[in-house]
């Protein structure tokens, strides 16, 4: 009887141990599952602050100072309710006038200078052929700018005769944004929009 007694003991313990591994196994597992998902949030936390870092910035914005072909002038800040061509303004569009007519005079200074430095009498046709045809494109753009630069005298001799920023053909104001992209400019939008489409039609 002792044995038999000492044997249930036995069983009751063995199975009470396997009972208590089982449950501190099934108690383990979610633990795993728990860090798991510990490990995820973390993993992507570190994925959103390394995109925070690496996110490009926006660019600032840059003032410009270029109006049309002229640089290094800042536009003009226009008042609520000024007369249009006042004395800031003509100042400001000869200034502009002034500028452009100097830099074409300084290009046509540069290209003469170039063609006497670099005239050379090439033995080899191929040579003269190219050095030729780069001299006939320079002159053909001081040409260009030789035009445009009685344009900019036309427009200074309005602006002495306060003649300067009406339409030719209408004489609506062409506009202070129109002049400083086109300084030299006779004629208003509507006007030059008809203009091109004659042009158009007899060309």
């Amino acid at each position: 009887m002792a044995a038999k007694k000492k044997a249930v003991t036995n069983k009751a313990a063995a199975t009470k141990k396997t009972v208590a591994k089982k449950k501190t196994v099934k108690k383990a597992a979610p633990k795993k599952a728990a860090s798991g998902k510990t490990v995820a949030k973390k993993k992507v936390a570190t994925k959103k602050v390394v995109a925070k870092k690496t996110a490009p910035r926006k660019p600032a914005r840059k003032t410009t100072s270029q109006i049309g072909p002229v640089p290094g002038i800042a536009p003009y800040q226009e008042k609520k309710g000024e007369e249009y061509m006042n004395d800031r303004q003509v100042a400001h569009f000869r200034d502009i006038l002034l500028t452009w007519k100097r830099g074409l005079m300084e290009e046509v200074d540069r290209t003469v200078h170039h063609m006497q430095d670099d005239a050379a009498n090439f033995p080899d046709p191929n040579d003269r052929a190219t050095q030729e045809s780069e001299f006939s494109m320079e002159l053909r753009a001081r040409d260009r700018e030789r035009k445009l630069i009685k344009k900019i005298d036309d427009s200074m001799r309005n602006l002495d005769n306060n003649e300067f920023g009406y339409c030719e053909a209408c004489g609506v104001e062409i506009g202070v944004r129109r002049l400083e992209a086109r300084p030299t400019a006779t004629l208003c939008i509507d006007c030059k929009y008809l203009d091109e489409i004659r042009e158009k039609q007899t060309g």
